[in-house]
């Protein structure tokens, strides 16, 4: 079975390459080939970038400097993506993203390559585009070794994907505790969705853009009490990777620090068991109770706002307020944000930044709140 070879000798923990440490600005190539070092020196083998991560394909370039240039080739494993939807324009420049990646990471060919980030106002554009048949022709050259899409919609359209492209080999899903039964994420009824069609699945936001890492207080004491020593990142990344059909977890690490604690309980990694499945039911029951915008920083939405909107920054300072009442700091952090962009009071509700959302945030209307609230 398909699942199978692909997760028979995959790690579980992916390197998500989306996130990485900056220094004045641009991304920092010391300390990310020493993140790769340590990921590759405990045996995981996995990275994940896309065309579109980071200014000018940023995220990529890093790969093969800090990756790709370094080690043997046989040795990982390396995922890009093409997203029909954003920074082109058409079918020709749609398919050049493919041809550009490779020039950029020089990895000779993909192990994985996704459709990027379908949902319900992008993935007609592969139709379009011709997409789905480029992936499978790129796969005939052996300039791909395994395709499949990510996807951030309901499970019906999911549903209709897959049985529209039963040869799709995996799927890429956000998958984590807080959001397993959020009705605009609904983390549990993709996952069943994939499960039914026989798929493996890659994880992605493990830990809800770093929500996860520092839960609210209530949250945080719930997984303190059942066992002290571990951080609360690892209950996050452990709890998708103990589900069935787990190809491997992404996890977007910014730090040394960040790869060192995820790779203390990965490089060996033992699934959880009935008791500690019983500790995250806790903290969703927890979670379920606090108010919050649930945005993980991707940026999709800021690429076209034409008012210049900081909008996950400006969201990261409201949830300042409403998770941990820090009134003073929320207000500082958004004046900062603010200063030299367009404030959440300059919105004119021209609704592209909901389109790109991967989130489904109704982000109109949260900024009007953040502006009552902020400024």
């Amino acid at each position: 079975m398909t699942e199978r070879y692909l997760g028979e000798k995959t790690p579980k923990l992916g390197f998500g390459l989306m996130r990485l440490p900056q220094k004045d600005g641009v991304i920092d190539i010391e300390q990310t080939k020493k993140m790769v070092d340590l990921f590759m020196e405990a045996g995981q083998t996995y990275f994940d970038t896309a065309y579109v991560y980071g200014k000018d394909g940023a995220s990529e370039k890093a790969a093969k400097e800090a990756l790709v240039d370094r080690y043997p080739r046989e040795s990982f494993t390396l995922a890009t993506k093409l997203c029909a939807w954003l920074q082109c324009d058409s079918e020709e420049t749609a398919k050049q993203q493919f041809h550009t990646s490779l020039e950029r990471t020089g990895a000779g060919y993909f192990d994985y390559y996704l459709l990027h980030a379908l949902q319900d106002d992008t993935y007609e554009k592969y139709d379009q585009y011709h997409i789905w048949d480029f992936v499978k022709e790129m796969k005939a050259k052996g300039l791909i070794r395994h395709w499949g899409f990510s996807f951030h919609a309901k499970p019906e359209l999911l549903d209709r994907l897959l049985t529209e492209h039963p040869d799709t080999e995996f799927v890429q899903l956000q998958l984590n505790y807080a959001d397993w039964e959020n009705p605009d994420v609904c983390s549990r009824g993709c996952y069943e969705v994939a499960r039914k069609h026989g798929k493996s699945i890659v994880v992605m936001e493990p830990v809800k853009g770093g929500t996860l890492a520092n839960p609210p207080q209530q949250v945080a004491d719930v997984l303190k009490a059942a066992e002290p020593e571990m951080s609360a990142a690892s209950w996050a990344i452990r709890y998708v990777a103990s589900l069935d059909g787990i190809l491997t977890v992404l996890s977007g690490m910014s730090t040394v620090e960040q790869m060192e604690d995820n790779l203390s309980y990965m490089r060996d990694f033992k699934p959880l068991d009935a008791q500690e499945m019983a500790v995250i039911g806790k903290a969703q029951e927890e979670l379920a109770k606090i108010e919050q915008i649930p945005c993980t920083a991707c940026r999709y939405c800021t690429e076209g706002c034409p008012m210049n909107i900081p909008i996950p920054d400006i969201f990261a300072a409201r949830n300042l307020q409403t998770l941990w009442g820090q009134e003073e700091r929320a207000r500082k952090e958004y004046a900062n944000e603010t200063k030299d962009k367009g404030k959440a009071s300059d919105c004119i509700a021209c609704g592209q930044c909901e389109m790109a959302c991967p989130q489904q945030i109704k982000v109109i209307e949260r900024l009007r709140e953040c502006a009552a609230n902020l400024e």
